[in-house]
């Protein structure tokens, strides 16, 4: 394990989204380890009652909400107390592998508010504090739906293309801000994650494509490593990127 006792966050205050389990709790971790203040939410309270219990003597807040509601965004907001130096978007959920042709509304509807809606309407009301400052740092996970279009269904896919481009435009308009824009797009991580695939046709499209080429699945402190970096001043040279970090499937 790395060590994480840098004190890399010292100071910073940093909201995380899905903080209760996989990417989001190895994030949150990290960076409560690391010094940071740490705003968690996560729509499941026990998975952030659980969290605070692990990371007892640390600075870690928690709010329990849908990240695409009003509500909670506001509450996390107000919890920050008045600074964000940092945002980690990773709050999402899958779409049962549906090809457009089988696609519904409301799995599409239900993907886009939860993969781009919510991450939108939390970073742009974060935005004005960092502006102020003059300085902050937004990382979104994408995907390797992101990059390519036989990792999910359409709707997944296409709001993982959404969510970066949003991270690009971001960055460009806001860079001259001193804000830093940046997306990870993990390939097969050990999350809980709800990822059944519900149509035979794109079990028989993808399923072959996945077995023969996708890497050995990932663990969540694989890509909350990625993640912080991004978030810290360790890349303070990179804004309006796409990482990869996903054992080298984008480039099969």
């Amino acid at each position: 394990m790395t060590d994480t006792t840098t004190g890399r966050f010292a100071g910073s205050t940093i909201i995380v989204t899905g903080a209760g389990s996989g990417i989001g709790r190895a994030t949150a971790t990290r960076i409560a380890q690391e010094g940071g203040r740490v705003i968690a939410t996560d729509v499941v309270a026990a998975r952030l009652d659980a969290l605070r219990t692990e990371l007892d003597g640390l600075d870690v807040e928690t709010v329990v909400g849908d990240v695409a509601a009003t509500e909670t965004i506001d509450a996390l907001v107000t919890a920050a107390g008045g600074r964000v130096d940092g945002l980690a978007n990773v709050a999402g959920i899958m779409d049962a592998f549906l090809p457009p042709d089988e696609v519904d509304d409301a799995t599409w509807e239900r993907v886009f508010s939860v993969n781009v809606t919510g991450p939108m309407r939390l970073t742009r009301a974060v935005l004005p504090l960092m502006i102020a400052a003059g300085k902050g740092s937004v990382v979104n996970v994408a995907s390797e739906a992101a990059l390519k279009a036989s990792a999910a269904g359409a709707a997944y896919t296409s709001s993982k293309h959404a969510i970066a481009g949003y991270t690009k435009s971001v960055a460009f308009f806001h860079g001259p801000q001193g804000i830093r824009a940046n997306a990870v797009a993990p390939g097969a991580v050990a999350t809980n994650i709800e990822a059944p695939m519900k149509s035979e046709y794109a079990a028989g499209r993808v399923g072959p494509i996945m077995q023969t080429t996708i890497p050995p699945v990932a663990q969540p402190e694989q890509l909350a490593a990625a993640i912080t970096w991004l978030l810290s001043d360790d890349s303070a040279n990179v804004n309006g990127a796409v990482l990869p970090s996903d054992g080298g499937w984008s480039v099969v």
